[in-house]
Order: C-alpha cells, then structure tokens, then sequence
C-alpha cells in the first residue's frame, strides 16, 4: 500500500467529505475506516487489517463482497448501453421486473424502480395517496400510519412516515398526515410485556386509530416486516395477518417496506412469507442487487396499478426517477438474484441466524437485556440494570469503538427514540458460516464482559 495516498485520503475526506451521520469534531482524533477491499464477509483497512463485516455494509450485501459474476454483468451491460431512461424501456428492466414478479405473489407484478430504498418508499406512499382519492371519489385518503421505531428512509415523506423521533427532529415540520402507533416490542410493550406472548393490542391500535380518523381519510398503513434499524422488532406470529385484516376491512392499502428484510435477510426469501400475507404494495432496495450499484423498486398489485388507467386528466402516475432502473443497476440485480436462488442463501441465513441468535443468548452478561431478531437479522438491547434502564449512548460509542478494535463491525440504532439507543445491530453477509458465527459470537461475550 502506498503511505503517500493513504495519506492523502484521509486529509482530503477530513478536508472534503461530509459523512452521513456523523459529529466531525471527533473524525481529526479518530477518523473513519477506510476501507480499500473487501472478500466474502472480510473488509480490510489501509493498513491491510481484516474486519469480519457484521453488517454488510448498512444491512445490504446480502451475497458478500467480491462476486465476479455481478461485476462482469454490470461491465458487459455498460458496454452495450450505458443508460437509458424508462420513459422508454429497454432489455434489462424489463427482465428484472419480471423476475422480480416471478418470485413475489401472485398478483404483485407492476414494478416502478427508483434509485434507493427511500425513493422506493417516497413512491409507495405517493402511489398509495393518488390510487386512494381515484379509488373512493368524494373521498380525501391522504393520511399514512406507520409504526414507532420503524425507518422509511430520509426523503421528507419517508421520514415523515419513519418513526424515529431523533432522526426527524431537524427536519419539521414534516408532511402532514402522518400518524404513529406502538411497534411490537414485547420487551417494554404497554400492553403485553408482562405476559408471556404478544397480544397483538399493538396491531387493534392501528384499527383503533383508523376508526378515530375517519376510514374516508386513511389511505395507506405502511410497516416493515421486521423493524430493522430502530432496534429489530420481528412482527410476532399473526402480527402481520392482522394488519392484512384491520387494512381490507377499510379499505386500506398496506405497504411492505422489505427494503431491509428482502432478498433473503430473515432466512426467508422475502420477509412476508412468514405471514403468508400479500401486501398491496412492497418496497425494495438494499439486498435488490447486494449493493453492487444502487436501486430501488416499489411494486404493486394490479387493483393500484388499474386506478392509473383512468382517461380523466391526471390519471396517470404522476412520477418520474431519472436514474431509476438503470440498465447496469438491473443487471447488478439480475446476477445478484441468480445468486441467491442458485445458493439459497436465504436458508443459509435461517440456519447460520438461529445458532447465532442461540449462542447470543446463551453468554452470561448482566447487560444483556433481549437478544431478538429473525434470520441474521439480530438486535442485541443493552441495559444498565433489572430494571431495563437503557445503556446510554457514551458507554455504546465505546462498545462500537471496542467491536472495531477487536476486528468486528457492528452497528447500533441511532438517532431511533431519545435514551432508546441501546441496540445493537448484526446484519452480515448471507454467507456467513458457523466459524465466523462463532467470531461474532466469541468477541460479544469478550468485549461486553470486559466492558460492562
């Protein structure tokens, strides 16, 4: 490795670069990784260190890094057409749309693509909001209900309809119409924390607040299958089948934002066939094409995509995404998907996620208040004591600075609920095998023992 660049890099990022999330008082004391290259589940640093990525990425390279089969497809797909946009159409979207249609429901086979996860959900509420007032004319469906803790993205509808009170903060006011019910945190639950099985009070209180609203004014409930980076709250058996419910009985559409559990993430293919449910819309990103280029993709069913077809004025879909569906994204994606159904990697993560979540649970820590999650999709709550007293942030940084030190990346929620960001967050590669379970496993039990 060359020093001089090394170097350089980092004063140009500290000089230049504006990290996402980031306080850059303290980058000039303790700047960030930079990470050179990356194989399998390993990144490595400028000075050659090897870090098992237990986040891959933000939640993301579901396939692990270092697929040749994904960069050759994008290489050939940049030297036949480099871009085109879908006011037209061409070859490689139209095959991943497909595709995308083949493995989802029956039913869900529109497909609009966008650029990231936020763009995807940014559309679905807009699809939902448009196709509502089409659908039930005289009607004004505009409001959205979505969960407490949950993320949809940092576009201003999305994060009007993210849940995370710090994260909004310095944006409002946000769009309005959108309202907030409890998650399914049976670990502090109101309702139900004190007994032994989620009572689904969490899910008749979205009932509860279509009814106070007025039913003529609600058009969409919106919800991840699994909350990922507010803290990993998995939908609780029958959660989900009394969302599909609650929405037909108002004529409610519900959006499925699978940006995070998508592609394999919860040991299933998609985060909603562990309810069996068929959402009206869903949202992608993320694991789409493992990260290896950005995109997004909201699709939705027929009943939504009809009440565009009108011949009044302003019928149509009133949206566009330069970017989105870029011929060398979809290329990205349809090798990434030819990955994970040739290796189903989504069993993999159900097998390798379910010892993992075992061995968590099974280290003796007082700090330990839950180990959740589904597949390897897996929150690690920290408390300082038998009361559930959350783990304040200083001590956390210093846990996230222990994991690096020790060669394992993790991540926590930030920015979820003011004093709530305790959790912390795995998310590896869908490659991950028992031995580097077994490193993850090995360097919690270490660092929280040492450290708490």
């Amino acid at each position: 490795m060359n020093r001089t660049i090394t170097s350089t890099n980092r004063e140009l990022d500290l000089k230049h670069v504006w990290h996402a999330n980031t306080q850059h008082r303290s980058l000039a004391s303790r700047p960030p990784l930079e990470v050179v290259s990356a194989e399998g589940c390993y990144v490595f640093d400028t000075e050659g260190r090897r870090y098992l990525d237990g986040m891959a990425g933000l939640f993301c390279v579901n396939v692990g890094y270092g697929r040749r089969e994904i960069v050759d497809a994008v290489a050939a797909q940049m030297a036949e057409l480099a871009y085109y946009p879908l006011t037209q159409s061409h070859g490689p979207a139209a095959q991943l749309a497909a595709r995308l249609a083949g493995l989802l429901p029956e039913g869900l086979n529109r497909v609009f693509f966008t650029n990231s996860g936020s763009e995807a959900v940014e559309t679905a509420l807009k699809m939902a909001r448009q196709c509502s007032r089409q659908n039930h004319p005289g009607e004004n469906r505009y409001k959205i209900i979505a969960r407490r803790r949950g993320y949809h993205g940092f576009t201003m509808g999305a994060l009007a309809a993210t849940g995370q009170t710090t994260r909004r903060a310095a944006f409002e006011p946000l769009p309005q119409g959108f309202f907030h019910v409890a998650p399914p945190d049976h670990y502090r639950c109101a309702f139900c924390a004190e007994k032994s099985a989620c009572s689904l009070a969490c899910a008749d209180e979205i009932e509860r607040l279509i009814r106070m609203e007025g039913p003529e004014t609600v058009a969409a409930v919106i919800a991840e299958p699994a909350i990922g980076s507010g803290g990993v709250f998995p939908a609780p058996e029958g959660y989900l089948e009394r969302l599909r419910e609650i929405c037909d009985r108002y004529g409610v559409l519900l959006i499925l934002d699978e940006v995070i559990t998508g592609f394999g993430r919860t040991g299933k293919l998609f985060g909603l066939e562990h309810s069996g449910i068929r959402p009206d819309i869903i949202t992608f990103a993320k694991g789409i094409t493992s990260a290896y280029l950005p995109l997004g993709a909201t699709v939705a069913n027929e009943r939504v995509f009809e009440a565009f077809q009108g011949e009044a004025e302003g019928s149509k879909f009133v949206n566009v995404s330069t970017f989105g569906g870029h011929p060398s994204s979809c290329a990205a994606a349809l090798a990434n998907i030819d990955i994970l159904t040739r290796e189903r990697l989504w069993e993999n993560a159900a097998a390798v996620g379910a010892w993992l979540m075992e061995q968590l649970r099974g280290i003796h820590c007082n700090a330990i208040g839950e180990v959740r999650g589904l597949g390897l999709l897996i929150g690690i709550e920290l408390v300082t004591d038998d009361r559930k007293t959350p783990m304040p942030d200083a001590q956390m940084l210093r846990l996230l600075r222990e994991f690096r030190d020790a060669g394992v990346l993790v991540g926590r929620n930030v920015e979820s609920a003011p004093g709530f960001c305790n959790v912390l967050l795995l998310s590896p590669p869908l490659i991950l095998d028992h031995e580097q379970a077994g490193i993850i496993v090995a360097t919690v039990a270490d660092v929280l023992n040492r450290c708490c």
